[in-house]
């Protein structure tokens, strides 16, 4: 693939992005000076800018060896959400749901935000081979795990190749793609997200109901090695300039410090929450020393990122731009409440009885909504090169239905959740695309990896937080209802530890006991989907702050 760029001829390590030295960039106000420019790009700017835009067929060869990755990522987190049940009884321990979910999560937040550097240096391709070498290798220690820590091991592998699959392509769409069509383009990968989500949960509830759930990791591996081998092939770009750098300068570039301290403030955060009033009292040591410490580490961590790192995390300086801060919040949010839904989904559909195939069906819905809900945002944002109104109709549409599910029982028709479901789906991938859209228009060409790569850092974390705090009003609530239904019969201390570890247990109980251990897990729930719906609340707050930034209809920016 040839694509020009001003500062010679492209190869896969010319640079990517830069200005042109003979025509100034239109938009850079008159009065300033090429000297200031000159210091941006010492100040780790991007070096080069494309001037000839890609055809239609070299976006497509090239988007679409991609596909596949984004595919099986996706397909692995729903898989997931319909496998913890079953993974978790075969430790005979239901709170390992949440580590299932938050190791995953851990290791995106923290991959996410550091390949944007990464790739910078490395290339765009190199990422993607080495995320495909973590996402296989996650799968496998998972398929063959002889042990809860063993599983958790395998998805954090899992979690840092996902992150890359998920996260280089939206890199590499807006390094080739002007931002009034890069809706589309992400409306596109959103599309194959939405494949696999849908696909994921299906398919993990076919393997754990016929072969077991060990089965349903394995069989993504040789999957993987297809993918990797696509990549390879078509995936070629040109890519920043780091030729002249020494190897440590490079790395230096790198925040690992910082990604170092927000791990570390995560899995002190995610001990302690787990622990407060489900393996150990409120009051007990170790939740009054790991909570204030781990407030401590963020603030470590947000000093470092405004203070140390040549190439931060999280975009510390940027984040004083209305709209960069309000975007992140919004991605914070709304991904707490979006991934808490989907992990909480399938246990609310086997509490009702289903299997977990049929609960896998039932998320569907919000995989279909999900494709749709970017496209038609990427097509609506190209057509009218606005967003904030947008933005408003997303947010509606994302309120009304976890509202609505905050009202589920027992009893509620089993359509409910497919028409609820579609409109979650659409509405977050919808705000997906109208806040990265908004965040990249907020902000200069060079800063476009970074800022994208700090909505990734925001999701991350917020997908880590999101499942740990609903977790923790699950444990809480379903241990005090138990104690108050079975505190009195016989045995009750054993009794409630089986039903707490396996919610399968509930079949092995006394006819006349069952009832109680079913209302007790949808009060459960229900104080889940209640907490869903308040994170959702705050989404939407925070999105009222973005403002309205012109859609350019070129690389250059000089269209709009």
């Amino acid at each position: 693939m040839a694509l020009s760029v001003r500062s010679g001829s492209p190869s896969e390590t010319s640079p990517l992005l830069q200005p042109s030295e003979e025509e100034p960039d239109r938009g850079a106000s008159p009065s300033e000076p090429v000297l200031e420019r000159n210091e941006e790009l010492a100040d780790g700017g991007a070096p080069n800018v494309l001037t000839e835009e890609p055809t239609t067929g070299q976006l497509i060869k090239i988007m679409a060896s991609t596909y596949l990755g984004i595919v099986l990522a996706a397909l692995d987190g729903t898989m997931v959400a319909t496998l913890t049940a079953s993974i978790s009884a075969s430790y005979n321990s239901l709170t390992l749901l949440a580590w299932l979910a938050s190791s995953y999560f851990i290791a995106n937040a923290v991959l996410q935000p550091l390949a944007g550097k990464l790739t910078d240096i490395y290339g765009r391709r190199a990422g993607l081979l080495l995320s495909h070498v973590f996402f296989c290798a996650g799968n496998l220690i998972c398929g063959f795990a002889n042990g809860e820590s063993m599983v958790i091991l395998g998805r954090v592998f899992a979690g840092l190749g996902s992150g890359g699959l998920n996260g280089i392509p939206l890199f590499i769409a807006s390094d080739l793609v002007p931002l009034r069509r890069r809706g589309i383009w992400q409306g596109f990968n959103n599309i194959w997200f939405g494949l696999g989500s849908g696909i994921g949960g299906v398919y993990g509830g076919w393997m754990n109901d016929s072969l077991g759930w060990r089965w349903a990791f394995i069989v993504l591996v040789p999957l993987t090695i297809v993918s990797g081998i696509l990549v390879g092939f078509f995936v070629r770009l040109p890519t920043k300039e780091f030729d002249k750098m020494e190897t440590g300068e490079k790395w230096r570039r790198i925040d690992f410090p910082g990604a170092f301290v927000l791990v570390t403030a995560i899995v002190i955060l995610l001990v302690g929450l787990n622990a407060g009033g489900n393996t150990v009292p409120w009051f007990h040591p170790l939740v009054l020393v790991t909570l204030p410490l781990s407030a401590a580490l963020f603030l470590v961590f947000v000093y470092i990122e405004a203070n140390y790192a040549v190439e931060p995390i999280i975009p510390v300086k940027l984040l004083l731009d209305r709209t960069v801060m309000a975007a992140c919040l919004t991605n914070w949010f709304f991904t707490m409440a979006q991934i808490s839904l989907t992990f909480y989904a399938p246990i609310y559909f086997q509490v009702q009885g289903m299997s977990a195939f049929d609960a896998g069906i039932r998320l569907i819905p919000t995989s279909i909504g999900a494709a749709g809900g970017s496209i038609t945002c990427g097509i609506i944002m190209r057509a009218v090169g606005k967003y904030y109104v947008l933005n408003l109709v997303i947010q509606f549409l994302f309120l009304l239905p976890l509202g609505l599910t905050t009202r589920f029982n027992l009893d509620t028709p089993q359509w409910y959740p497919f028409v609820y479901f579609f409109f979650t789906g659409f509405a977050y991938a919808g705000m997906l695309t109208v806040t990265v859209t908004a965040l990249i228009a907020a902000v200069d060409q060079k800063y476009h990896a970074v800022v994208t790569s700090g909505a990734f850092a925001f999701r991350g974390t917020g997908s880590t937080i999101g499942i740990t705090i609903c977790s923790l009003v699950f444990q809480n609530i379903l241990i005090k209802r138990l104690w108050e239904s079975f505190g009195g019969k016989d045995d009750a201390a054993r009794i409630i530890g089986r039903l707490r570890d396996s919610l399968s247990e509930i079949k092995y109980l006394p006819h006349d006991w069952s009832g109680d251990a079913e209302d007790d897990y949808m009060a459960a729930l229900s104080g889940v989907f209640v907490t869903i719906f308040g994170l959702a609340v705050l989404g939407t707050i925070s999105s009222l702050f973005m403002k309205e930034h012109t859609l350019h209809k070129d690389l250059a920016r000089r269209r709009s």
